[in-house]
């Protein structure tokens, strides 16, 4: 399993590399807000890259929008809950911007969610396991489970030393034991300053698929991050897997955008599909040693 290269650009962190062909701008540091478009521009061309895409807060967009890059996902209240972030793309290659079977795709899997019964994905308990945060022990197992589900992935979540450093950098792992066994598993990537968190890295191992492992996961990452303080909830997800698109629509996110071949992973590019949940909206108790819902309220998707 191959990966691209996580650095800093100025002050501001990147990923980028051949496995996923492009630049991703992770994350914008407010002093590089004049330069960095440039950089990544001169990174890409070095390296002949056919797509630079670029995470940013409202305050950043119209400059990107203005050097030809457009608008594929908003998540209202990103950063600290007030300031709307953006997905942005530009596609030096134009080919890479054709989206294919992603939007028939995403409609059926919208229409989909819509027709499930509202009792499905509520994140209840799973008789038999064990749901719990990771620790540095638990990396050789979660790097094997993970191993075992992506033929490829955009970050090397199969080695257990970047799994060990990205716990140390404040990347949270979550997994589900039955017994002694790791069988699913997901991380919670949180930006302190912004007070979000992306919902990542969903897996589970196929002997256990099926039983409500992904549902159950997020609703308790959801309760940690809310006891952490976090403001926003959001997910990149497969847009062509129903399962994890299903249960993020079903846990009350709403449907940003789709990010158009963005991703190598499971051995090709795909398109990804983002969702969004506000953490303030939703009050919360302890049932039981679990956090439940007691009311819930969506955003509605705006125009991008």
């Amino acid at each position: 399993m191959t990966s691209d290269t996580v650095t800093r650009l100025g002050s501001s962190v990147i990923q980028h590399g051949p496995c996923n062909d492009r630049v991703y701008l992770m994350k914008l540091a407010v002093e590089d807000t004049d330069t960095i478009i440039p950089a990544i521009e001169a990174l890409a061309d070095r390296y002949g890259y056919s797509k630079l895409f670029a995470k940013v807060p409202d305050s950043a967009k119209d400059r990107f929008c203005a050097a030809g890059y457009r608008a594929e996902a908003h998540v209202p209240g990103m950063f600290s809950g007030v300031e709307d972030g953006w997905f942005l793309a530009r596609y030096p290659d134009s080919s890479r911007a054709d989206p294919g079977d992603a939007a028939p795709l995403t409609a059926d899997l919208l229409r989909s969610a819509k027709s499930r019964p509202d009792s499905c994905g509520n994140g209840s308990a799973v008789s038999g396991v064990v749901i719990e945060e990771a620790d540095r022990k638990d990396a050789d197992a979660l790097a094997g489970l993970y191993a075992d589900v992506f033929e490829t992935y955009p970050f090397p979540i199969h080695d257990p030393e970047y799994l060990r450093e990205t716990m140390d950098d404040g990347i949270r792992y979550f997994v589900v034991r039955a017994g002694d066994r790791v069988v699913a598993a997901s991380s919670a990537e949180v930006d302190v300053s912004g007070l979000n968190a992306e919902m990542s890295d969903f897996a589970t191992h196929p002997e256990y698929r099926g039983m409500g492992l992904c549902p159950a996961l997020l609703a308790n990452m959801e309760g940690k991050m809310r006891c952490s303080g976090i403001r926003t909830a959001y997910t990149i997800a497969r847009a062509a897997f129903y399962p994890v698109n299903i249960t993020f629509a079903r846990a009350g996110y709403g449907f940003g955008g789709t990010l158009v071949n963005n991703t190598n992973i499971c051995g090709a590019f795909e398109s990804m599909n983002v969702w969004y949940k506000s953490l303030d909206v939703e009050k919360r108790e302890m049932v039981g040693g679990e956090f439940r819902s007691i009311s819930a309220e969506r955003f509605s998707r705006p125009s991008i």
